[in-house]
């Protein structure tokens, strides 16, 4: 059987050019995210009266769980340094982690989580721009635990965006919590894809951690994080339905009509 080279794939790149293009695609991601977050309105007004009616609706459907857990990491010391740290760096380090580890799985398992994780970015963006939300270190009777760690970590006053970096940062980019999220979104990704099973727990470990996490910090509204996981579902089923959509390439027939290679190279389906 003739056969084409392994490092190839079948769209006709080397694999360490894919891996290049998919970092520029990450990274450029990320730049429009910040920049996109900086656009939406400061007004501290309106997000303080959008703060207080996620707070209403919370309180009428029996979910404003936010001063316990914020008193929680307030109150021991350990607690809150913990959260700080979890707070600020897993949401990305995790998340490209597992990023680098569908990859190395195959496309067929990274390119449906990457249009996932995409999808429901963009979304939460979209969300970010239109409906500024104040989170509750905002809120008198909340406590900025963050604030409170920032001589321990890299990060100031502004959130978790690091020294002098304040001014870079949204700090009213409350609702939804992609924090969270982007959390779930790992966790789906450990299910669908791991084969051990404390694999998976340690991802929905994560998930639920997050989301403890970014609202005893006094971060996010206990509805930010469900929010922000009922966007990331959304993500996933509208990349699954992409999926299924044939998207014709190019360049396919023209390789089915090239010559064949040399056999004794590996054919990569």
């Amino acid at each position: 059987m003739t056969t084409a080279p392994a490092s190839v794939r079948e769209d006709g790149f080397p694999r360490w050019v894919r891996a290049i293009l998919e970092l520029v695609l990450i990274l450029g991601l990320w730049v429009l995210y910040s920049l996109a977050r900086l656009l939406a309105d400061t007004s501290m007004g309106p997000a303080l009266d959008r703060a207080n009616e996620l707070l209403h609706v919370e309180r009428l459907i029996g979910i404003h769980w936010e001063t316990p857990i914020n008193q929680l990491f307030t109150d021991h010391r350990v607690v809150g340094l913990i959260g700080s740290y979890w707070y600020a760096s897993l949401h990305y380090v995790v998340t490209i982690g597992v990023l680098a580890w569908l990859w190395r799985l195959g496309a067929d398992r990274y390119g449906p989580a990457r249009r996932a994780l995409v999808i429901s970015t963009l979304l939460g963006l979209l969300m970010y721009i239109s409906m500024p939300t104040a989170p509750p270190r905002f809120i008198t009777g909340y406590v900025d635990v963050l604030s409170l760690h920032a001589a321990d970590g890299w990060w100031g006053a502004d959130a978790s965006a690091p020294r002098g970096l304040g001014g870079l940062t949204n700090e009213l980019a409350a609702f939804p919590s992609l924090h969270a999220g982007w959390a779930l979104w790992v966790a789906l990704a450990i299910q669908l894809y791991a084969t051990r099973k404390w694999v998976r727990v340690v991802g929905w470990v994560y998930a639920i951690g997050t989301a403890v996490v970014i609202i005893g910090t006094g971060n996010h509204w206990v509805i930010d994080a469900l929010v922000g996981w009922l966007v990331v579902l959304l993500g996933w089923v509208a990349a699954t339905a992409i999926g299924r959509i044939p998207i014709p390439v190019p360049w396919a027939k023209r390789r089915s009509s090239a010559k064949p290679v040399r056999a004794g190279t590996a054919v990569v389906e």
